[in-house]
């Protein structure tokens, strides 16, 4: 199956493009093909599954997009047009799938470019923990990480994984709010808590192969992270996001974004539709509104979700709040929607984080820090209450906490203990309140008022400068 038969004759050149079908890593492989669309590169996307559903219709028709479906891509090569004299001038492949795939690039003299979508600090701080062996670190101990900004240090806490966790497999075994294996780029797959620093960053290897490697970041929220990669691998390493649909950049009205919102995540079950959360945001005082989200792959332990509904039912005699629950989680706040009235709108499925993180009413984020949730809340300058739960979602969060400063860790105790109502509602009241992690938010938002940055605008550019020369050597 594929779309659009024109030829590439007349654009720049054609990149392939292999994404991982998960939610957090297609998002921004859909946005990167409408950059370089715009560069006038043709495109082709490789998939092994019918994604159709979710790509914007505006990639569909456009003449120089091409939409590939085939579990053999090696066969698909040798087989492709004969019309099509030219050879792509570089692939582009999730980083996660790129040791299994660049082989069969390699055989056709392709070169391959990895795109990591999460950002660089998780890379980069991976790395350093296992450079630096915490193994033998104590209670209270605080190690530096070389190579790093100084505030991004490791705590023995940070390392602290609580007893049982220690002893789960994945959280689809087991009985703890959603369920499931979540994307590296949007969550981490893999066991609860923090990870272990025994082993070497995969994603070093998982680079080796490639030209070049690409970043769904930015200078203004990760330069030293970008060095740090850059400077390890040895290889070109360009920051070319954050990547969010085209009209997050353009405006910050929520009726516009409404738009965008229906175009590149259609056929989402809510019990709310778009306009009635915009009703009830804008009766909301400014910077008031709470929202509570953990994305569709992962969520706290039953065991602190009561702790969780406690602390908004107690949040409502101040503040108002959005709580999304996924509605394949195992668990329901009986009742809670009854005590709080219209303080609080519990949305079952799936909701317009676009829209809402760009509400003026919108004053927090509690989160699991994955990649895209965490960029969409900075860049509407709303603070972060980290709440991380496995893999990345650590280091996206010491990110946030430690460098950006633009929000707060749910406890000081989290994770070797069990977060409880007081620290859930401590938390969100100092990211609604505590003035300086508020300025920080506003001052690093502003610095996306214009739109994409242009940093990421220049990595573009030098990229495909150095595609071309890599071409035509």
């Amino acid at each position: 199956m594929s779309s659009s038969t024109s030829s590439s004759s007349s654009s720049s050149g054609e990149i392939l493009v292999v994404p991982k079908i998960a939610q957090g890593h297609l998002f921004p492989c859909i946005e990167i093909c409408k950059l370089l669309l715009s560069r006038n590169y043709s495109i082709t996307l490789l998939v092994d599954s019918d994604i159709t559903s979710s790509i914007p219709s505006s990639l569909l028709h456009s003449p120089l997009f091409h939409f590939q479906l085939t579990k053999d891509i090696h066969g698909w090569y040798l087989q492709r047009d004969p019309g099509v004299s030219t050879r792509p001038i570089c692939a582009i492949i999730d980083h996660i799938i790129n040791k299994n795939t660049h082989h069969i690039f390699s055989e056709f003299a392709i070169p391959t470019v990895v795109f990591i979508t999460s950002g660089a600090c998780w890379a980069a701080v991976q790395h350093a923990i296992w450079v630096v062996r915490p193994g033998d670190m104590r209670p209270g101990d605080v190690r530096t990480l070389p190579g790093l900004p100084e505030d991004m240090v490791l705590k023995y806490s940070d390392l602290k994984q609580r007893r049982h966790w220690m002893k789960m497999g994945p959280p689809h075994k087991h009985k703890e709010g959603p369920r499931g294996e979540g994307p590296r780029g949007d969550g981490g797959g893999g066991p609860r808590g923090p990870p272990f620093p025994g082993e070497p960053a995969p994603w070093v290897e998982e680079v080796e192969s490639a030209a070049a490697i690409l970043i769904n970041t930015c200078d203004d929220l990760e330069r030293p992270f970008l060095d740090y990669v850059a400077n390890l691998t040895r290889k070109p390493v360009w920051g070319v996001g954050p990547l969010l649909p085209d009209q997050y950049w353009e405006s910050s009205d929520s009726l516009l974004l409404r738009v965008q919102d229906q175009e590149i995540r259609p056929n989402k079950e809510s019990n709310y539709t778009e306009d009635q959360v915009i009703e009830w945001l804008d009766q909301q005082p400014r910077g008031s509104v709470v929202y509570v989200s953990f994305g569709s792959e992962v969520g706290p332990t039953m065991e602190e979700y009561p702790e969780l509904t406690k602390a908004l039912e107690e949040l409502t005699g101040s503040n108002s709040f959005i709580w999304v629950i996924q509605k394949k989680s195992d668990y329901f706040p009986n009742g809670l929607d009854g005590k709080v009235g219209k303080k609080g709108l519990i949305i079952h499925g799936w909701a317009p984080q676009l829209l809402i993180l760009s509400h003026p009413s919108t004053g927090g984020f509690v989160s699991h820090c994955g990649w895209n949730s965490t960029v969409e809340a900075i860049v509407r300058g709303v603070p972060l209450l980290a709440w991380p739960i496995r893999g990345d979602q650590y280091y996206n969060a010491m990110l946030v906490v430690n460098h950006l400063k633009v929000g707060a860790m749910v406890s000081e105790k989290y994770p070797a203990e069990m977060v409880n109502k007081d620290d859930i509602l401590g938390g969100m009241q100092r990211v609604l309140k505590d003035n300086e992690i508020r300025r920080q938010s506003e001052i690093l938002g502003a610095k996306f008022e214009q739109g994409f940055p242009a940093s990421s605008l220049a990595s573009l550019d030098a990229f495909s400068d150095f595609i071309k020369h890599k071409a035509a050597a």
